[in-house]
């Protein structure tokens, strides 16, 4: 039997990543954020290679809109992660 990534390449399937996994170098990350509403955490996808990105995500929770606003650095690493609420 083949490893289990052979299945992926065979059907043009993307890989599984699995949080907390570093995945290409650490170009994506997965981390915990609290929701600015309702204050739970919820765990955001990053893809670093994007750059600097200033973006809206719904919370997982309670369904209210975050501004989440991802800073990298020159390197590639993450700088900073900030959720704020989009009602103010």
């Amino acid at each position: 039997m083949g490893k289990p990534t052979d299945i992926d390449n065979l059907y043009g399937l993307e890989p599984v990543f699995e949080p907390g996994e570093e995945q290409g170098g650490g170009l994506e990350q997965f981390l915990d954020v609290t929701c600015p509403y309702c204050a739970e955490a919820i765990l955001l996808r990053l893809d670093l290679t994007a750059g600097s990105q200033v973006y809206v995500e719904d919370c997982q929770v309670c369904c209210q809109p975050m501004q989440i606003a991802v800073e990298v650095r020159d390197d590639g690493r993450l700088k900073s992660l900030n959720a704020e609420r989009m009602d103010r």
